[in-house]
Parts: structure tokens; C-alpha cells; sequence
């Protein structure tokens, strides 16, 4: 019984975050064309990091952070956030092992690449230049992010169902009228 409550904990966990990983996408297509956030100047292109959690919770600590999934992704990541974990991982020596991990949220970022500048001098956040600084945003790599972040849903959707019919089949052997 336990074993069904850690796979569908991990599965949750990875919905949970794939969702917040499909509102971000959401935002940043909604946003392509934001020249004025009211923090000031365009928007900036946000990006949800993942982190690994054991699922049994009493061996958690800060420094014991496992990531085999996340090393196997990071070639599917933007630059400037392989290079920071890759960082990370460097500095804090974190092993890398096949432990059963819950999908948790780190954070979201912003992506730290300059906006794209476009002669538009009649616009109304020109510069006296005539520039207009928009999000650097290719709408190219959020339909890739988009499609990825909807396969990993749906295949924790599916990771759900197929534990709900396994519990239900052991419940009903040993059943039969």
C-alpha cells in the first residue's frame, strides 16, 4: 500500500509543477508584445526550475538534494540556467543518485538575455532613439517548452490512472463470487 502512495505522491507532485510550468509558458506567450510592466521597461521572459525531492522525507536535508533527472534534462534547458546548475552542482558536490524523488518547484526565474530592440519611433515607448525594447521572447522555443511541459503532464496523468487500476486489481483479487 505504501509503494501506491509514493507513486502517486511522486506523480502529483510532478502535476503540480508541470502546471506551474505550463502557466509560466502561458505568460510569456500572453506577454510577447509587453513594452511596459509596471516594474518598468518590457517584460522579461520567466523560467520555472525544478528541483528533486526524496520521497521519504526523514532522510531531507538542505545538502542531500538527488538529481538524475534533472542531469539527464539539462541539455533541454536555456543556456544561462544549465550553466548556473551545472555551477551549483559543481560547488556543492550533490550526489547523483537513483533515489525515488518528488518533483518540487526551486523558483522562477527570469531569463536574464537583453530585450530586443526595434526601430519604431511612433511607438509610445520609443526612446529618443526611436527604439522600443520588447521581450526577448521566441515564441519558436515556448511551443517546444509548451509541448514538452504538456507530454510530461500527460504522462503523469497517465502514471495516476495506471496505479489507481493496479490498487483496484489487488483489492479485487481473491474476490470472486
Amino acid at each position: 500500500m505504501r509503494a501506491w502512495i509514493s507513486a502517486l505522491r511522486i506523480s502529483s507532485s510532478a502535476l503540480r509543477a508541470e502546471r506551474i510550468r505550463l502557466n509560466t509558458i502561458a505568460s510569456n506567450l500572453a506577454n510577447i508584445h509587453t513594452t511596459r510592466t509596471p516594474e518598468g521597461g518590457p517584460y522579461m521572459r520567466k523560467e520555472v526550475i525544478f528541483k528533486a525531492k526524496p520521497v521519504d522525507e526523514k532522510f531531507w536535508t538542505e545538502k542531500n538534494i538527488y538529481l538524475r533527472p534533472l542531469v539527464f534534462h539539462l541539455s533541454y534547458l536555456p543556456d544561462f540556467i544549465r550553466e548556473r546548475i551545472t555551477e551549483k552542482i559543481s560547488e556543492t558536490k550533490i550526489p547523483v543518485d537513483s533515489v525515488l524523488s518528488e518533483v518540487e518547484v526551486e523558483g522562477i526565474v527570469e531569463d536574464p538575455r537583453p530585450p530586443v530592440l526595434k526601430y519604431e519611433p511612433y511607438h509610445p515607448d520609443a526612446d529618443e532613439n526611436g527604439y522600443v525594447a520588447y521581450p526577448n521572447i521566441n515564441p519558436i522555443e515556448e511551443m517546444v517548452n509548451l509541448i514538452s511541459a504538456q507530454r510530461a503532464f500527460e504522462a503523469n496523468v497517465a502514471a495516476v490512472n495506471a496505479t489507481r487500476e493496479i490498487a483496484n486489481t489487488a483489492l479485487t483479487i481473491g474476490q470472486r463470487t
